[in-house]
């Protein structure tokens, strides 16, 4: 007759408090007739045995405990294979799978085998050290025992180029002592030596030993077997010694705020989320159209960025900006017709404050679309963080002069991403109906040369005009000087910043003060009518 399979409990007990053990992990031991493990981790369970009949061994002999495992438990006994932290990472589990395997071993005829998780280190040892593991992180032995070093060097350099936050495993040993220090080597061409770093011995055990350090000087602490080293990403900072690597909710919202400025219906968009795939799709579909000019001259560039996104994805929402112009006001007839058309019943055409048409349309081929607009003589531009550059054009006034500076503008920064939409507000004359004062960057055009405003708030209990930074720029000087400033606010400014506090914190930007309240002298322009 033969005897009844037993069971094989695959334990992780995590860091080795009884505390951090789940219940059936307890239980299990509780149940279990043999307990087989290396003999740290048995000594480490030692409180929660009974009676069991103990097989413990050292180091290097994982494979002779797998086997004698599975003999128990194929003679009708319940066998626990211990290991610390997760049985599945770096554990026993795999093994004790890959040894069943070899034996033609089947779940239904053959010895159960149940798994219990627990605790591993990466998450051990980021509790103890804040959150470093908020974003996206991978784990990498330094162990190359079975794992040869190039494979190893391959994926450090790809969890350093992603940007992933890093736990290494088994970092130092007494004969494994240079991986660290090369693995060190080349986390340094890709990462700040600033770089936080927490290095954690014992989690949770009587010796445990807690160093919050940088890339460039944790090699100056002690690290060996019992440690777990956690590199934070371009991200993580410290405060008060904890690590903590955002997850991005800055991008979105204003976490010094309680009331935030996007409302519930609108965190889920495409303006609230411009990095998102579908974002990214639809500027990649602009980007792919040649820049063209309108029968009237008014550029309709649409701004090319670096995105490349698979090319079997598709877009099911395609947002565009439309408008006659930067500075044109007067939509055709047949230009409104084709609109119509484009939108049909299940489409959206929404007039915008900032003087654009929203067109909002279920789609997954936008590029024939965005070619048939263009082919109207529309301006078109993406949706989101981006620059904008508004023009006035309800008058003649000084539009033959000016405009075509606006329009220059457009062709140069219209569409860029920003860390907050920017509008750029043009005015042709001195009369300033076109109010461009209130915006995020003001220019007025009087005879002599251009005025240039920065930091204005259009709503709001806190609304206020821009601040006068210079008067008289030449239209050199002002396109020059507008890119500076957009390049500044790129560069420096945080996510989700609008630019008037962007301006307000840093102070100057582009040489303009935010403390000045005088308008800088600049030189009159010459031939400037």
């Amino acid at each position: 007759m033969m005897p009844i399979p037993g069971k094989l409990f695959l334990i992780g007990f995590g860091p080795g408090h009884v505390e951090h053990m789940t219940a059936r992990a307890r239980t299990a031991l509780q149940e279990s007739d043999v307990i087989v493990g290396y003999k740290t981790y048995v000594e480490l369970i030692q409180d929660l045995l009974t009676d069991q009949v103990v097989i413990q061994t050292g180091m290097t002999e994982e494979v002779s405990r797998a086997h004698e495992a599975i003999r128990q438990a194929e003679q009708g006994k319940k066998v626990a294979v211990i290991s610390s932290g997760d049985a599945g990472v770096y554990g026993m589990a795999g093994l004790i799978y890959e040894v069943l395997t070899e034996k033609g071993w089947h779940p239904t005829t053959g010895v159960e085998v149940e798994v219990i998780p627990g605790i591993s280190a990466i998450h051990s040892c980021a509790a103890l050290l804040g959150a470093p593991v908020m974003h996206d992180a991978c784990t990498i032995s330094l162990s190359d025992h079975l794992t040869p070093w190039e494979t190893i060097v391959k994926r450090i350099e790809a969890a350093a180029e992603a940007d992933f936050v890093i736990a290494l495993y088994n970092p130092r040993s007494g004969r494994r002592t240079r991986q660290i220090v090369e693995t060190q080597k080349i986390l340094l061409r890709y990462r700040s030596p600033e770089t936080p770093v927490g290095l954690v011995k014992s989690a949770f055990r009587k010796r445990q030993q807690i160093v919050v350090t940088t890339l460039d000087k944790m090699l100056e602490y002690e690290i060996g077997m019992l440690t777990t080293v956690i590199i934070g990403n371009s991200s993580t900072f410290v405060y008060e010694g904890r690590m903590v690597t955002p997850r991005g909710y800055q991008r979105k919202y204003t976490l010094d705020q309680v009331k935030q400025n996007l409302r519930p219906h609108e965190r889920l968009t495409i303006e609230a989320e411009p990095w998102s795939l579908s974002a990214v799709q639809q500027k990649t579909a602009f980007a792919s159209l040649e820049t063209e000019k309108s029968p009237t001259g008014i550029g309709r560039e649409a701004r090319k960025q670096p995105i490349h996104p698979p090319n079997d994805q598709s877009i099911d929402l395609f947002e565009v900006t439309v408008s006659p112009g930067v500075a044109n006001k007067k939509v055709t007839a047949q230009q409104l017709a084709l609109l119509g058309e484009i939108a049909g019943d299940q489409g959206e055409v929404i007039y915008t404050p900032d003087h654009y048409l929203l067109l909002r349309i279920p789609t997954k081929e936008p590029e024939p679309i965005i070619q048939r607009l263009m082919e109207a003589g529309f301006l078109l531009g993406p949706v989101g963080d981006v620059v904008q550059v508004k023009a006035c054009d309800f008058c003649e006034g000084r539009k033959a002069t000016a405009i075509p500076y606006a329009e220059q503008l457009q062709q140069k920064l219209g569409g860029q991403a920003v860390p907050k939409v920017v509008h750029i507000g043009f005015n042709g004359c001195g009369m300033a109906c076109y109010q461009a004062v209130n915006e995020d960057l003001g220019i007025i055009y009087r005879k002599g040369g251009f005025d240039l405003f920065l930091g204005g708030k259009t709503v709001g209990r806190t609304a206020h005009p821009g601040r006068q930074v210079a008067t008289g720029l030449t239209p050199e000087q002002l396109l020059s000087a507008v890119e500076q400033i957009v390049a500044a606010y790129q560069e420096e400014g945080n996510p989700n910043e609008r630019f008037y506090k962007f301006f307000e914190r840093v102070g100057q930007v582009a040489g303009y003060r935010w403390e000045e309240e005088v308008p800088i002298q600049v030189q009159p322009a010459c031939g400037v009518d």
